[in-house]
This record gives C-alpha cells, sequence and structure tokens, in this order.
C-alpha cells in the first residue's frame, strides 16, 4: 500500500522569507523523501520544487498605509487559499513573516484541523500586543528567528521554538575584507562609505536623494572617501541612474547587487532598516539606520510603537548600539553627523566589531536543520515514513 506523499503549504511574500523558505524546505527534503510543496513562494523556492499558486511580489506591500490600496486582491488571495486547503487540507500550513495576510489565513485552517506554524515573529513585542490572543489561537508553533522573541511567547504559553538565524549561518565569523575590496576594485587604504537605500521602489525614491545628499556632505570633510551605491535589482538600477542624473555629479560606484561585498568592503554603511541592519552586523560592520515612512505611515509608527528602537543590532542588545533615526526623523544633518563620527573614529568601530561578533555568535544555530526538525514534531512525521 503506497503512503500519500507529505503535502506543505508556504506562504511568504517577502524576498528575504523566499530564502527562508528555500531553507527549510531543504532540511525537510533531507528528512522526508516524499514531500509536495504549494502555496506561495520566490524563485529560491521555486528552484526546489515548490508550486507558487501566485505570483510572490503580489505579497509585497509595506508600511501601515500602503497595504490598504492592495487589500482587495490580496483578500482575493488569500480567500482563495483558505478554500483550497479547507477543501484539502494540507498536513501543516506554514506562514512566513507576512503576519497580517498569513495569520488570517492560519486561523480558521487550525480552528478546521490543520497544524499550522509560523515562521518569523510579527514585532508584536514591539506594538499591537494584543495579537498576541489572536496568535495563541491562530499557531500551532512559532518559529523564532531572535532570542528575545521566543522569551515573549514563553510569557505568554505560546508553543514557540528558537532557531537562529540563517543569515547567521550563511555568513562567515571572519570577514575577508580585503577580498571584498579587491573584487571591487579598492584598495586596503581606502576610507568607503556604502549606501543602501532599500529594495523597494518608495524606499528609493524617499531615501536615495537624502543619502547622496548626506555622501556630498562626507565627501567635503573626506575628499578621498569612495562611495558604492549597490542596486538591488534591474528596476532599482534604472530608478538610482535616474537619480543620479537629475542631481550633482558624485565620484560613485554603482553595482548590481553584490550587496554583501558593498558592506564587507566598506569602512561604514548608511541603510535603511530590515534585514539590512542584521547583514551589516553579521559583516561587523558599523552602521547608521536612517529610515523614512510615508508621513501617515510614520505619524501611526509614533502612536503605536512604544518601544525606543526599531533596528535588529539595538533591538538584540536593548540599547542603541548603532545610530538610529526612525522614530526620530532622518535629516541629512543628523545621517551627515552620525556618519562623519563612526569615520573619524575607527578604533570605537573595532570595538563595535568585537560586539557584533558575540551577536553572531548567539544567532549561528543552524537555523533551517531546526525549523524543520519542529515543523516534522509538530505533525508527528514518524508515523508515514
Amino acid at each position: 500500500m503506497s503512503i500519500a506523499p507529505l503535502r506543505i503549504a508556504i506562504v511568504t511574500g517577502e524576498a528575504s522569507g523566499d530564502i527562508l523558505g528555500a531553507g527549510l524546505m531543504a532540511a525537510l527534503q533531507k528528512r522526508h523523501k516524499d514531500i509536495v510543496f504549494e502555496g506561495i513562494g520566490g524563485p529560491k523556492m521555486l528552484d526546489n520544487g515548490f508550486n507558487s499558486l501566485f505570483a510572490m511580489d503580489r505579497l509585497a506591500v509595506m508600511g501601515l498605509v500602503e497595504p490598504l490600496k492592495r487589500l482587495p486582491e490580496l483578500l482575493r488571495i488569500r480567500k482563495n487559499l483558505r478554500q483550497r486547503w479547507l477543501d484539502n487540507p494540507p498536513d501543516v500550513m506554514i506562514g512566513i513573516d507576512s503576519p497580517d495576510f498569513n495569520l488570517d489565513l492560519e486561523l480558521p485552517l487550525r480552528l478546521a484541523g490543520t497544524k499550522t506554524a509560523h515562521y518569523v515573529s510579527p514585532s508584536v513585542w514591539a506594538w499591537r500586543k494584543k495579537r498576541i490572543v489572536k496568535i495563541a489561537k491562530a499557531v500551532d508553533l512559532m518559529l523564532t528567528l531572535l532570542p528575545f522573541e521566543a522569551e515573549f511567547y514563553r510569557q505568554h504559553n505560546v508553543p514557540v521554538t528558537f532557531v537562529g538565524h540563517p543569515l547567521a549561518d550563511d555568513l562567515p565569523l571572519e570577514v575577508d575584507v580585503l577580498a571584498a575590496r579587491t573584487e571591487l576594485g579598492f584598495t586596503v587604504d581606502d576610507k568607503i562609505l556604502a549606501l543602501m537605500p532599500g529594495s523597494r521602489s518608495g524606499e528609493v525614491e524617499r531615501l536615495a536623494p537624502m543619502y547622496l545628499e548626506v555622501a556630498k556632505r562626507c565627501l567635503q570633510r573626506f575628499p578621498q572617501l569612495k562611495i558604492v551605491l549597490p542596486a538591488a535589482s534591474t528596476e532599482r538600477r534604472i530608478q538610482l541612474e535616474k537619480i543620479l542624473a537629475d542631481g550633482e555629479e558624485l565620484p560613485l560606484m554603482l553595482i548590481d547587487g553584490q550587496s554583501h561585498t558593498a558592506m564587507a568592503a566598506a569602512d561604514t554603511i548608511l541603510m535603511a532598516s530590515g534585514t539590512t541592519a542584521l547583514e551589516a552586523l553579521l559583516l561587523k560592520k558599523p552602521m547608521v539606520v536612517g529610515y523614512k515612512l510615508a508621513e501617515l505611515s510614520y505619524q501611526l509608527l509614533r502612536f503605536m510603537v512604544k518601544i525606543p528602537w526599531l533596528s535588529l543590532p539595538n533591538l538584540l542588545t536593548g540599547r542603541e548600539l548603532v545610530p538610529e533615526f526612525i522614530r526620530r526623523k532622518p535629516t541629512v544633518d543628523n545621517l551627515t553627523s552620525s556618519i562623519l563620527s563612526l569615520l573619524d573614529n575607527p578604533s570605537a568601530s573595532a570595538a563595535l566589531s568585537d560586539e557584533f561578533l558575540s551577536i553572531h555568535k548567539q544567532l549561528r544555530c543552524n537555523a533551517s536543520e531546526r525549523a524543520a526538525d519542529a515543523v516534522l514534531n509538530l505533525i508527528d512525521h514518524r508515523s508515514r515514513t
């Protein structure tokens, strides 16, 4: 008698979630010989044999107000998935990030008897803390990337497994700065500033002109300063080229991708928030975080978020380890002052690197492997192998 394949539903709406999903799929496939994956995923998951029922970029919306513009489409997609999996339940449904979309999908499925897991905790510890009630109803297991998140769920009696962060597994503990500089054509003695204005069109539109003005002012202090600007995609490169053409010419290297190489080569990084801040931490690089939201989203953020910091290095340490301008609005003046302070003080940067190394070791836990074990334990796969 043949045994039906394990059916695992996964939904993610971001490139970072696609990376997590692909790693989880690979780890699951090592442990179970016959798995069918379906839902919503990106190119890395597709390469692993994932059946994506909708394009992942349809879910890729950010901010507090911006998703409202796409609400009818998002509701149609979620209704389609919900009915599909209610009619033919998977063994487990895993929502990767995208909590506003995924929790409302996980809840009815769990109530109907399907096991559910959520991979990457919502920022429930920062704002909208009452969501913990909904999370407890919607998920059988929360998989967290960060240790302080797991402690929060334990305090609220939500089943949780801290798995660590896959980026901490992928990036080496020691960074080869010289190799990165050589790859980009820089020398060991160059002073380098990397600009990372985000991967979305709206982010680049709001941040890139301000970042370029900061770079111009830093050049007044350090005329030999090298500036490198990675474009996250072909579309972002076209957008950045237009912004550069409309402004004052700068001695700047615009490159395609290679964000890790650019950050590894840099002395200091000016960046948007999010995963990039964690990447810079794991690369042991001083950074300044400056993120400008749409005005209405900013006002809602000030009203709703009760914690003092939002960037991961500061959240992980519970203090302002790196200069952060999110709740405090970023300006050319405050960003320039912070960047120049880092460029002027290499000894402080070295001490920061030591602290980043300690955090890197804490987050290096074979995340995909631990997540796969937790998922299979949740659905008791042993009876099916």
